[in-house]
């Protein structure tokens, strides 16, 4: 067991430094604030239309708190979320 330990973080420990490393030097995490959503449809039209922006990797709408986490490449222009968002038919109110 020690060995299929061992084995495990040597692998995990290669993989983090080639692809790992270059993802983590650029990605940016981002808590924006929307109104409107009330349900798991609107979550995933918020993050439907957010993913869509180029760079983003990952979204997560919540409609319980208002916020919607988005990781991407680079920061993004809040004006192309705010756009986004407006398609989806919610509000961004800005960052949280």
């Amino acid at each position: 067991m020690t060995s299929d330990t061992q084995a495990q973080t040597q692998t995990s420990g290669s993989s983090a430094t080639s692809s790992g490393g270059c993802a983590d030097t650029g990605a940016v995490t981002t808590v924006y604030a929307v109104t409107g959503m009330t349900c798991g449809h609107c979550e995933g039209a918020v993050s439907e239309e957010i993913s869509a922006l180029p760079g983003v990797s990952s979204v997560k709408a919540e409609a319980a708190t208002g916020k919607v986490t988005v990781t991407s490449a680079a920061p993004l222009d809040e004006e192309a979320v705010r756009a986004a968002v407006d398609e989806a038919g919610y509000e961004l109110t800005g960052r949280a």
